[in-house]
């Protein structure tokens, strides 16, 4: 007999990404919201998850590359879409027949965004500048946006081009340091606008300068990981405490049961030891499915209702969980993490205990896991 649901699932909610879209939206108004969704929506599935959030009032989509981006189109998705990180011989074509919006990090994708438009659109792409501002990743150097936003502003005249959006990422390192990264960025708005762009959106603020910088919120914040649930900051903030649900439970089914005595040694290297006679369920995800072998003798599952710590070495499918005298049984429901409203561990508390952050313990679950979307149009 087939069993009632699969060996290992992460179960998506899909309710809970459309309302804390919505809530989010609320507390950032009058500013519009781009929904992240990027990475398969941080692990969440990148097409079920747009669609939650343009249920919850997002206005836009944003993903890091343009075949993200194309992948949404194709699922039927018609929102406004930003990609911002594309391969130095990335095909522009694609943006110019979908309409999809560019980000813009140097004078030759500026150039190679105007040739695919007159190429191959029906009209100009829109692009968003991008100014690095601090974070010293992509964007456009200070030293160079002068010359950028000339350059943009010619092929706007063209018709090549037409810059709908500037924007840059704060690096969130300390208050002075966001503060210096908008006083750079207003000055960035203020030379491109001299040079005759007209910009209709401006945005610097992810999730977590959303939340705690209301200066940055300009017309457009960027929310990604806190559309999921989760908290952006890593400082102890709990979901709850933001008005936040998280999305994704990751759960699996016992696989077996075994006995052992004081003493016997379970997984690789024997780096637990049975401190007495005890029970171990196996659990039949690893690190091949996104497991962090950090966890190791570190982590905690939900199994009947109480948390209970990994025994041992965390193996590439499957891990041990100490049961003590408890009772378990093959096929036992494994919450491995989920809402801790339900008494599971949560993203965040993964992350801790691997020395990692809730962005990672999502966005690594593997292909092996099948998502399954609950709620909204699933």
């Amino acid at each position: 007999m087939s069993p009632a649901r699969p060996f290992r699932e992460a179960l998506i909610d899909l309710d809970a990404i459309e309302a804390n879209v919505r809530h989010l939206g609320e507390l950032v108004a009058p500013a519009e919201t781009m929904a992240v969704v990027k990475a398969n929506g941080y692990g969440h599935g990148a097409v079920d998850a747009a669609r939650a959030a343009l249920a919850g009032g997002a206005a836009r989509l944003g993903v890091a590359d343009l075949a993200e981006a194309v992948a949404l189109r194709e699922a039927g998705i018609d929102a406004p879409v930003l990609a911002w990180l594309h391969d130095p011989d990335a095909d522009f074509g694609p943006a110019a027949r979908l309409g999809i919006e560019l980000g813009i990090s140097s004078a030759a994708q500026l150039e190679r965004a105007a040739e695919a438009a007159l190429a191959e659109g029906p009209g100009p792409i829109g692009v968003h500048l991008k100014i690095d501002t601090g974070l010293s990743r992509n964007g456009i150097a200070a030293g160079d946006w002068a010359d950028a936003v000339a350059l943009a502003a010619r092929l706007e005249r063209a018709g090549g081009i037409r810059v709908t959006g500037i924007f840059s990422h704060l690096a969130n390192a300390s208050p002075e340091t966001d503060a210096a990264q908008l006083a750079a960025f207003d000055r960035a708005v203020d030379e491109a606008r001299a040079a005759g762009l007209a910009p209709e959106v401006r945005h610097i603020a992810a999730s977590a300068g959303a939340i705690g910088t209301p200066a940055a919120r300009y017309e457009l914040v960027r929310f990604g990981i806190s559309i999921y649930g989760l908290p952006p900051f890593g400082d102890g903030t709990t979901s709850a405490e933001l008005g936040l649900v998280p999305a994704m439970t990751l759960r699996g089914r016992v696989a077996a049961v075994r006995r052992v005595a004081a003493g016997a040694g379970a997984s690789y290297d024997h780096t637990w030891h049975a401190e007495r006679d005890t029970t171990l369920a196996l659990v039949p995800l690893g690190y091949a499915d996104g497991i962090p072998r950090h966890l190791s003798n570190r982590g905690e599952v939900l199994i009947g209702g109480r948390r209970r710590r990994i025994a041992g070495r965390v193996a590439m499918d499957q891990f041990l969980v100490d049961m003590g005298d408890d009772e378990v049984a093959v096929g036992d429901e494994v919450v491995l993490f989920g809402d801790p409203a339900t008494g599971a561990p949560s993203a965040e508390d993964w992350a801790e205990a691997a020395g990692t952050i809730g962005y990672e313990i999502v966005t690594r679950i593997g292909s092996r896991v099948p998502r399954t979307a609950v709620g909204g149009a699933a």
